[in-house]
């Protein structure tokens, strides 16, 4: 299991486990100590590989799983953040008696417990040998659980360098050798490790690991190393098109930037394109499909609101929202299934749950409700267990129907509905002179159907979110519910 950021140690840490035929684990290191420990238990992780900076966490998920005598967990090595800073950068961080002691290892060391720096030069550089075949389990990659609780996807050898691939010749106009990418996306996320880590080592580019996002850190760096291709989230886009002066900073050396992981607003996309004066298109996948399936033409043509064609080698079809069998005419919404070299081979542990989203001929149920158009291009509407039902029987409704009106507002930063009750609640994050609730209410019921106008907007500073932005819709149905006064 690697518990890192994107640093040259979880680089070399997932290659070295790949070479070795040992299957990397990849989880977050945001996760709470309950939440790693199941999942060190589901995945009978043996290995940990984590950073100094995290020892009394280990050290408490250690303590907990000892006395069971059931822990897996027989080795835990710690890399320091500045093993490969430059040298100067090192002096700084040593100088730093506050930088010094965050990154102090506090707990003792015992036969089980390894330090990376030392660790590392005692073995032989000459690589092993193992036989590995394309179908074997490469990575357990745990789902952001925006849904439902974390689940272990099987990745297999061909399903990485498939999608690896696939995305590398989305981007014809990529030389080998002469990119650069900002890779700040965690690899630790199935987005981050495609398409900011397995990609960018199909065009021998060159890698600048940020190991998180602060938008005027990247803003300098963006500056300073001059990256070429930028693969992110909506969420990163939106932070640095709103950064004061943020022309200054020279950022139209990028010509390539694919978002996935949440809609793209056509306002940002364009706004960032005058910026760069590169392409931003919107993508589409999910950790079970490795987990790029489609994308926006760099160069081709682009739809607004589009998550584009299915990439290459990848089949894509609508099927019926009740039973998932029947294919449904072009025009009309269902759920996307997928079918691919990309695909996984399954739910780690659960065959159960696999044998629900995977169909004996290989196709992958995604659960997003999606509609198609007659040039074959894909939009998503939401994911299946966000929609609702205003009036049974009826039509569906989505949250997205609603929050593309809210962020017509313009004092309205960010949305997210949620149903409940099937009847829907507004989130919204503002900007300054923000509108009243009651005067949002009066705008969407300009311009939406009586049944989807918000019951209530509320006002929050943020959104719970996934580690790599996506919005928690269950936390926030979760966290309102809560707030409710109790029923007499």
């Amino acid at each position: 299991m690697l518990v890192l950021p994107n640093l040259p140690q979880l680089v070399i840490a997932y290659f070295g486990s790949l070479k070795a035929g040992a299957v990397p684990v990849f989880t977050l290191p945001t996760n709470q100590p309950e939440e790693l420990i199941r999942q060190i238990r589901d995945s009978g992780s043996s290995v940990l590989v984590t950073l100094t900076l995290f020892d009394t966490l280990i050290h408490q998920i250690k303590t907990q799983l000892e006395p069971s005598g059931t822990s897996p967990l027989k080795h835990v090595i710690f890399a320091h953040i500045a093993d490969y800073l430059p040298p100067i950068k090192r002096l700084a961080m040593s100088l730093s008696p506050k930088q010094r002691q965050r990154h102090l290892l506090d707990i003792p060391l015992d036969a089980t417990t390894y330090v990376w720096k030392r660790f590392i030069p005692q073995y032989t550089p000459q690589p092993v040998e193992i036989e590995v075949t394309p179908d074997d389990l490469a990575v357990i990659q745990y789902t952001g659980g925006t849904t439902t609780d974390p689940k272990g996807v099987m990745l297999s050898h061909r399903n990485l360098v498939a999608n690896a691939l696939q995305t590398r010749h989305w981007m014809a106009d990529a030389q080998e050798g002469k990119e650069r990418f900002l890779s700040v996306l965690p690899f630790s996320h199935s987005y981050g490790l495609t398409a900011a880590l397995n990609v960018p080592v199909t065009v021998g580019a060159a890698m600048i690991l940020k190991a998180k996002f602060e938008v005027e850190d990247i803003l300098r760096t963006i500056q300073k190393q001059r990256p070429t291709v930028f693969p992110g989230v909506p969420q990163m886009y939106i932070a640095i098109q709103d950064f004061p002066h943020v022309r200054k900073y020279g950022i139209s050396s990028i010509k390539a930037c694919i978002s996935g992981s949440a809609p793209l607003p056509v306002e940002v996309q364009e706004a960032f394109e005058k910026l760069t004066r590169g392409r931003l298109v919107e993508g589409y996948g999910l950790t079970e499909a490795s987990p790029v399936t489609h994308a926006n033409p760099l160069n081709g043509l682009r739809k607004v609101g589009s998550i584009g064609v299915p990439l290459p080698s990848t089949q894509a079809r609508l099927v019926d929202l009740r039973r998932g069998r029947q294919e449904v005419p072009v025009g009309q919404i269902g759920e996307l299934a997928v079918r691919g070299p990309q695909v996984m081979l399954g739910y780690w542990g659960d065959p159960k749950s696999t044998r629900k989203v995977l169909t004996k001929d290989g196709w992958l149920l995604t659960g997003d409700v999606a509609q198609m158009d007659a040039e074959g291009y894909f939009r998503i509407i939401a994911r299946k267990a966000d929609m609702w039902y205003p009036t049974r029987p009826g039509k569906p409704a989505f949250p997205r129907d609603l929050e593309e009106v809210l962020v017509e507002i313009p004092q309205v930063k960010e949305a997210a509905v949620v149903a409940i009750a099937h009847q829907p609640i507004a989130f919204v994050i503002v900007k300054k002179d923000p509108p009243t609730p009651e005067a949002i209410i009066a705008y969407c019921k300009r311009r939406v159907p009586p049944e989807l106008v918000p019951r209530l907007v509320i006002r929050v500073d943020d959104f719970p979110r996934t580690f790599i932005g996506k919005v928690l819709r269950r936390e926030l149905a979760r966290r309102f519910v809560e707030s409710q006064p109790p029923s007499v």
